[in-house]
């Protein structure tokens, strides 16, 4: 068996049992694993130099060797790395804090070979962040404004970016104007005193909903990472977070539980202070690459106990129908997406009406918690937001999932609730588990 890839990278001990394991990035190390295998050799570990890798030399992908109507979306890099020090993050660990970038032609050539392939869509930069080398993604853009202009705009872009971002205007008008339609940031919490004890200092100083409602100013979608846990925390943060949410319109809030990935700052700090669970040393194999449902693999600064109960008043509060709607309606009518003309407009709009139709047909009859919502989100935009009705509608189907997945979610940790109360009492508890229940249910 052949293993690699970025687990097997932060948690080699956890494939001591693979015959051949694969470390680091693929570009420094995979000549000498090939013309090991090529030899007859079925045993060894390919390790390779941190951050070295030089990625103007990774080949284009054989985007031709996918079933490309299988995909819901295809991914392509343009950098790796990050200048940021988040404590919990492991990117930092695998790729470095200083971002390499592809060639401008390099990537066009890769855009060039999906278009070639007859594809058409939604294409994610898959970047942890796209902006963490701004000067060379700032030369990068203007060319991919041009491909995409020449061509008609056959690519809808979407990426993963800092909150800085919204400080940088030029930035947001060139992201706009090589359609991308949404973006993921990582806001964490609210509390800015957490922030700092975390190093996510680019996040502080700032009002995080007026930073995105400024990128919707850019006709961008923000979704967004929000995280409970954290050693700073304080009874309230719940409502906070709730608060911070739609204030900021953010309809998709991926809301997880603190998980101590392997190798980060947080888990050698953890490691030192006695507080990691044995078993779990920070590795994601199995059940704990779940950041909810096998999160908190240390021994947590508040009462375990009051932090499953906010995630459940969290997100019970956001995924109701009325809430995630109403933030809905607010973000699809703040955006002011680019004008691409008409004629686009109306190809765009072909394309898609066949799996429009499918979606509110299927939300019509089979969803009635969410047929009046959907419907009149979808009329209102077109009445007073036409350009936004492409991120109404994938709001229609993101919530299709969400609000299913939430519940079994809430569901499972409820029980994880009650197996605290089972086994130790619940006097003294933070959160009653009746008001939780009232609140999920």
């Amino acid at each position: 068996m052949v293993v690699g890839g970025p687990d097997v990278t932060s948690s080699p001990h956890m494939y001591a049992q693979a015959d051949i394991c694969v470390l680091g990035e693929a570009e420094s190390i995979i000549d000498d694993f090939v013309a090991a295998w090529e030899r007859g050799e079925r045993k060894g570990v390919f390790e390779a130099p941190k951050f070295q890798a030089d990625v103007t030399n990774t080949p284009i992908p054989r985007f031709d060797l996918l079933k490309l109507e299988q995909y819901l979306y295809i991914g392509v890099q343009f950098s790796r790395g990050c200048p940021f020090l988040c404590e919990f993050c492991d990117i930092i660990e695998l790729y470095g804090r200083s971002p390499r970038t592809k060639t401008p032609s390099q990537m066009l050539a890769e855009l060039d070979a999906l278009y070639a392939l007859g594809y058409r869509g939604h294409v994610d930069f898959v970047d942890d962040n796209l902006i963490g080398n701004k000067k060379a993604v700032k030369a990068f853009l203007p060319h991919l404004i041009a491909w995409q202009k020449e061509r008609r705009y056959p690519f809808m872009l979407t990426t993963e970016a800092s909150l800085n971002l919204a400080d940088d205007d030029q930035m947001l008008r060139l992201l706009r104007d090589a359609n991308f339609i949404g973006i993921f940031v990582g806001i964490e919490t609210p509390e800015e005193e957490i922030l700092i004890q975390t190093q996510k200092k680019q996040n502080t100083k700032r009002s995080i909903p007026e930073s995105v409602r400024h990128i919707y100013d850019y006709g961008i979608l923000v979704a967004a990472g929000f995280v409970l846990g954290f050693d700073s925390e304080k009874n309230g943060i719940a409502d906070a977070m709730v608060r911070c949410i739609d204030e900021s319109m953010i309809p998709v809030a991926n809301v997880s539980l603190l998980y101590a990935l392997a190798g980060t700052q947080l888990t050698r700090r953890l490691e030192r202070e006695g507080r990691i669970h044995d078993g779990y040393e920070g590795d994601t194999v199995g059940n704990a690459g779940d950041f909810v449902l096998a999160g908190l693999n240390f021994e947590t600064a508040r009462p375990r106990r009051d932090i499953l109960g906010d995630y459940v008043n969290v997100v019970s509060s956001l995924y109701r129908p009325e809430a995630f709607f109403r933030r809905a309606r607010g973000m699809a009518l703040a955006l002011d997406r680019v004008n691409l003309g008409l004629p686009i407009l109306i190809r765009d709009s072909l394309r898609e009406v066949g799996r429009f139709w499918r979606v509110m047909k299927h939300v019509t009859l089979h969803r009635p918690d969410m047929r009046w919502h959907s419907w009149w989100l979808i009329a209102e935009c077109m009445l007073r937001n036409p350009r936004a009705v492409r991120h109404a509608v994938a709001l229609v189907v993101f919530y299709l999932y969400l609000g299913p997945l939430t519940r079994f979610v809430t569901d499972r940790v409820m029980e994880q609730i009650a197996g605290i109360d089972s086994a130790a009492g619940s006097a003294g508890s933070a959160i009653p588990l009746q008001a939780i229940t009232a609140t999920a249910a």
